[in-house]
């Protein structure tokens, strides 16, 4: 087992009650941390020497996840374990609040923006394509990783998803979280696409955060086989929407404690986000 363990993806801040689906309102979120005393507690508990730490969301008020940006800010500027991830939006009408994200993205201790299609938006409407521009850009002035999620179907589908490393990643680096998301996302990663982007010159990156039990033992096994690869895997939680017991001991098993493990544990951390 790796003794070293960097964390490229978690989240700080309490998101409130929400009744998810028509539901009563609830707070699925039980192992989230409000404060950055609490998140630097979680990391000592785990033993986790470094990490990438973004705005928590998931509930439909955009106010929410923009006001943990400077949350995220001071935690990485309290301690130098911490990379901050600021959340922006793709939306028209987020473009005011991105404003206010992007004027902390030269802040010290910023390496990553965050971005998702799941509070709505998509990469082919016509909407966002303003936003989106200016989030690559900020991106590409400030050398920071763009982080969006994939998820099966609609927005967030890696058919979807895909089309902004075709369009931005000859010059920005784009995380894919949850490799390609669901069965059909890691198919079409793993199956192909990964490698081809990889091949062609893409700064694309992924972790195996969510992934189902047989797929980052497959997708360990095709970076071996092909011989590229191996330095865009990352760890990551994506605590508290994941958990780092499991998500360790799948990944652990699946990169071994060798060279490979070592990258995709910690190294190819380093190696995106300095320090």
């Amino acid at each position: 087992m790796p003794a070293t363990h960097h964390d490229a993806h978690r989240h700080l801040g309490r998101l409130p009650a929400y009744g998810f689906y028509g539901g009563p309102p609830i707070s699925p979120d039980t192992a989230s941390v409000a404060s950055v005393g609490e998140l630097i507690a979680a990391l000592d508990a785990e033993g986790t020497e470094r990490a990438l730490v973004l705005p928590n969301y998931g509930v439909p008020d955009p106010d929410v996840s923009y006001a943990f940006n400077p949350l995220v800010v001071e935690a990485a500027q309290r301690d130098d374990r911490i990379t901050a991830g600021l959340w922006v939006s793709p939306k028209e009408s987020d473009a005011a609040r991105n404003d206010a994200a992007f004027a902390l993205a030269g802040e010290a201790g910023v390496g990553a923006l965050k971005t998702s299609f799941l509070l709505g938006g998509g990469v082919d409407d016509p909407t966002c394509q303003v936003e989106l521009d200016r989030i690559f850009a900020t991106a590409r002035t400030h050398d920071l990783v763009v982080h969006v999620h994939t998820s099966p179907g609609a927005a967030s589908d890696v058919d979807q998803v895909g089309q902004l490393v075709e369009r931005y990643a000859d010059d920005v680096a784009i995380h894919l979280v949850h490799l390609g998301g669901g069965m059909s996302g890691h198919l079409k990663l793993i199956g192909g696409r990964f490698f081809d982007w990889i091949e062609a010159g893409k700064r694309v990156y992924t972790d195996c955060s969510w992934a189902i039990g047989f797929a980052p033992t497959w997708l360990m096994a095709e970076i071996e086989r092909r011989g590229v690869g191996h330095d865009r895997v990352v760890f990551a939680t994506d605590t508290p929407w994941g958990d780092f017991e499991g998500e360790h001991a799948r990944l652990a098993a699946a990169a071994g404690d060798g060279e490979l493990g070592r990258l995709v544990f910690a190294e190819n951390f380093t190696a995106l986000y300095g320090r």
